[in-house]
């Protein structure tokens, strides 16, 4: 008997999963796609999944994106953004993991040759001359919040501040370096990793910036059986794998 379209699918038919919904980091979109790859290929659904700055998916999900029919997962690149959920009731208790690291770097283009020591600030200033430096807005987005830090604490800020280019996430950031928009800009090394065009000029001091942490969380609203599947997943010696071949740090 031919089925219709429109008609009620008879009773013994399964209706297949729904996929998740993450937001997501933006430096995540390469490593993250992995691992929703390992995961459908378990035969899950695929997880949809939408990279932006962390600040960004943050408003989002406090404007109503953790509702029912919105998203499932939040991976955030600091905890001050998930605590902000946190705090206004967001997140389902006991699902929050900060499951990776990170380290900040110096980006130039690949044809600069330069090496920058970036435990003192004046040569940084040097290196950075008259040119720009492009860094995802320090404002309200991870990256540029620890690259402000580090500039701070090595005492160069005031003098950088003025140079800055300010772009929606650390991406678009990198971005501006390989175009040749800014000569040089503060992103992840694993940024700098995803990037042909670029290369690390300098790695700022683990001490320099608080530590870079990814911490993932199920959102209160959420509904979907794969989603807290998914999570687990990711947290898993399994996920944090595919993540560590990207660059990341497993925590």
């Amino acid at each position: 008997m031919l089925l219709l379209v429109g008609s009620a699918a008879p009773a013994t038919a399964a209706t297949p999963p729904a996929a998740p919904l993450v937001l997501a980091a933006a430096s995540l979109q390469e490593s993250l796609s992995a691992a929703a790859d390992a995961w459908a290929r378990k035969g899950h659904p695929r997880p949809v999944v939408s990279f932006a700055a962390s600040s960004a998916l943050a408003r989002q999900v406090m404007a109503g994106a953790g509702s029912s029919d919105g998203a499932d997962l939040f991976i955030s690149a600091d905890e001050e953004w998930m605590d902000a959920l946190a705090k206004q009731g967001l997140i389902v208790p006991g699902t929050r993991a900060s499951f990776l690291g990170n380290r900040l770097v110096l980006v130039t283009a690949a044809s600069n040759a330069v090496t920058v020591d970036m435990r003192n600030g004046r040569r940084i200033v040097a290196a950075i001359g008259a040119g720009r430096l492009a860094m995802a807005d320090p404002a309200s987005v991870p990256a540029g919040r620890y690259g402000q830090a580090a500039l701070t604490r090595l005492g160069v800020w005031p003098v950088l501040a003025p140079k800055v280019v300010r772009a929606e996430n650390v991406r678009a950031a990198l971005l501006l370096v390989e175009r040749g928009a800014a000569p040089f800009g503060i992103v992840y090394a694993t940024d700098a990793r995803a990037s042909a065009k670029v290369r690390v000029a300098g790695v700022f001091p683990v001490g320099s910036h608080p530590a870079i942490t990814y911490p993932v969380v199920r959102l209160k609203g959420s509904t979907n059986p794969e989603a807290e599947g998914f999570r687990r997943f990711l947290i898993s010696r399994e996920g944090k794998a595919i993540f560590a071949r990207f660059g990341f740090l497993p925590r």
